[in-house]
């Protein structure tokens, strides 16, 4: 099946890419890593000892650098629909966290302590079609907020990829609910013409 002028459009801009290389050559699991390492040095979000949940976490980029930051007195707890080989320091539980039972290994994981910091680098398979592909992205941000929610201890962060498009207004309104502060960033690493940002909560205030 003869490839379309998108996609070859897009397999020659993945792999000239510098970051593609960079992490090639780093020994990094995805480009990803370095939207992390970035948006961390000018936040401060991972700390020696921090407790840490990445949701939507294969190949391991984030989840990758997280580990590293947070040493071994830290944690970090990984979970995805598909597989994820091993990553030392990590601990990844396979699975839909909406489900009861997979929340609930992400609950036993953390040994009764909340969260840190919660981080989603999650997007859905795209189709090409923005009224599908940007509902779909909204549902799976809303669901990552949820768990934050649910998982962060007063005062913890959230970082979270999110489409710019319908519903992004609202969304940003519903965080700014929960948190002290939210700012938007937008690494370098982020191709420019994607439609991406990420949106970190700081300071959850956690109502129970």
């Amino acid at each position: 099946m003869a490839k379309s002028k998108s996609s070859g459009r897009w397999l020659k801009e993945h792999f000239d890419d510098q970051y593609v290389k960079r992490s090639k050559e780093a020994g990094l699991r995805s480009r990803a890593s370095y939207k992390l390492q970035e948006i961390d040095a000018k936040d401060k979000l991972l700390k020696p000892g921090s407790t840490v949940v990445d949701l939507g976490a294969a190949p391991g980029g984030w989840s990758q650098v997280a580990a590293e930051l947070v040493g071994e007195r830290g944690r970090v707890v990984a979970s995805d629909i598909l597989s994820m080989d091993p990553l030392a320091g990590v601990e990844f539980i396979q699975g839909d966290f909406t489900e009861e039972a997979v929340l609930e290994k992400i609950l036993q994981a953390l040994g009764g302590e909340l969260a840190d910091l919660v981080i989603s680098d999650m997007a859905p398979n795209m189709s090409g079609n923005a009224s599908i592909d940007q509902p779909a992205a909204m549902y799976l941000v809303e669901l990552a907020l949820d768990l934050a929610r649910q998982v962060l201890k007063p005062g913890g962060n959230f970082l979270v990829k999110v489409f710019q498009g319908e519903g992004f207004d609202t969304y940003l309104q519903d965080m700014r609910s929960s948190f002290g502060s939210v700012v938007t960033r937008k690494p370098d690493a982020s191709r420019a013409r994607s439609r991406e940002v990420y949106l970190l909560g700081k300071g959850f205030l956690r109502v129970d």
